[in-house]
């Protein structure tokens, strides 16, 4: 997971995360993944996990990608990063995500924009924040929240759309830094993130 993901996290996703609410992390890039390790503070009731891979520490592991098994409203917050991008479907699969998040809850995901490509087991979509809203509207999904954005490398005047820092090697590190004081174009990562809510059946 790269770090642009992990700010977005911190800056839109940790501030909704409340003590005691059930969480599902769909495609954890660890155990803890990444969000939970960020998230740690925060005393949720659980943090499962799943993915369609073979691992005895997801808690849903092999799960089929359109047809989890879990129970309709099951969780607070349903979240994935860099996983979308993955989903030779998404129309079916956020839907899916819709159905086990409970009334009034959350469906957070953040999705790489600018990223190179990259198989995981594919690699199929680059979803901005119109596409995304579509996908939540579908799927009867409130938009809370929806936007493209990079919170990398601050403080230079000039950005092109790439990847993050630490996935280039040094010399290029150095001279991204070194140009970008000079007004060049400092490269770095963009991800749409959203938060859809699922409405209350009152």
């Amino acid at each position: 997971m790269h770090n642009n993901s992990k700010l977005l996290f911190e800056k839109h996703i940790l501030p909704v995360l409340k003590s005691g609410m059930k969480v599902l992390e769909i495609g954890p890039n660890g155990f803890p993944s990444s969000f939970q390790q960020i998230a740690k503070d925060v005393s949720v009731a659980c943090w499962d996990t799943l993915d369609i891979f073979e691992n005895p520490k997801l808690t849903y592991q092999k799960s089929p990608e359109y047809d989890f098994p879990i129970e309709q409203d099951s969780y607070d917050i349903v979240l994935s990063g860099s996983v979308i991008e993955h989903v030779k479907k998404p129309w079916k699969w956020v839907p899916e995500l819709a159905r086990i998040i409970k009334p009034d809850g959350l469906l957070v995901t953040i999705g790489p924009i600018s990223w190179v490509y990259h198989e995981d087991p594919v690699d199929c979509w680059r979803i901005y924040p119109e596409g995304m809203k579509a996908l939540l509207e579908d799927a009867g999904l409130e938009t809370v929240l929806c936007c493209w954005e990079s919170l990398e490398t601050p403080g230079y005047k000039n950005y092109v759309p790439g990847v993050s820092r630490e996935c280039r090697s040094q010399t290029k590190q150095f001279l991204s830094r070194f140009l970008g004081m000079f007004g060049f174009p400092v490269e770095r990562a963009y991800d749409t993130v959203s938060i859809g809510r699922k409405k209350s059946y009152r």
